[in-house]
């Protein structure tokens, strides 16, 4: 099975680059590079609005690692082949990965009418969400892909997006920006334990 995967990627790679694409993975693939590079252009546009230097910390080391996948993802795009650079892992550098749970009471959040209003709040929400759109976006794009290479990475970058937005959701919920609400103990419990587990005699 490994063998035949290998062979199928090899003869795939040894293609004219006209022929390694489906129609449909490379209209995926343009909508996942597209929301990419919506995302490291708002980075840009939001540098200059940060306050606090752990999110600034934290940006830089995102946006590099998404330029990497960006270009990684370029490279075999445009040639086909196993990229220069293959996908990194993205390790965040959070020390701290406790979830504080429970609601505060606050006053309704409107959103903002002034580039004044702006404030770590509304960057980091934005990046969670930003992030949100590219795992989203590079599942679909991998679910579809036919070229082996291509679909290759975009499956491997998913756990890294997923580490950043990890990395964003942590910061937002330290600085209390995003909130966990819980069930009670019983309706948790109730969820828990609704299902068993599958026994060992299951009929081949």
């Amino acid at each position: 099975m490994v063998q035949q995967s290998s062979d199928q990627q090899q003869q795939s790679t040894h293609m004219p680059l006209a022929q390694q694409f489906g129609a449909h993975e490379l209209l995926d693939a343009d909508e996942a590079i597209g929301t990419l590079v919506g995302t490291l252009e708002h980075f840009v546009l939001y540098d200059e609005h940060v306050q606090d230097q752990q999110l600034k910390s934290i940006m830089q080391r995102q946006k590099a690692a998404l330029t990497q996948i960006y270009n990684t993802i370029l490279n075999t795009l445009k040639s086909g082949q196993d990229p220069a650079v293959k996908t990194q892992t993205y390790m965040m550098e959070a020390s701290n990965t406790k979830t504080t749970f429970g609601m505060q009471p606050a006053a309704p959040k409107t959103p903002i009418t002034s580039v004044n209003e702006f404030n770590d709040e509304c960057i980091s929400g934005a990046i969670l969400g930003h992030l949100k759109a590219i795992a989203s976006e590079f599942t679909l794009t991998a679910l579809e892909a036919t070229q082996p290479v291509l679909r290759r990475i975009f499956a491997d970058s998913i756990p890294n997006i997923v580490e950043m937005a990890y990395e964003i959701y942590l910061y937002q919920n330290e600085k209390q920006y995003y909130e966990v609400a819980q069930l009670s103990a019983q309706d948790m419990q109730t969820i828990i334990n609704s299902f068993g587990p599958v026994g060992s005699n299951m009929s081949h």
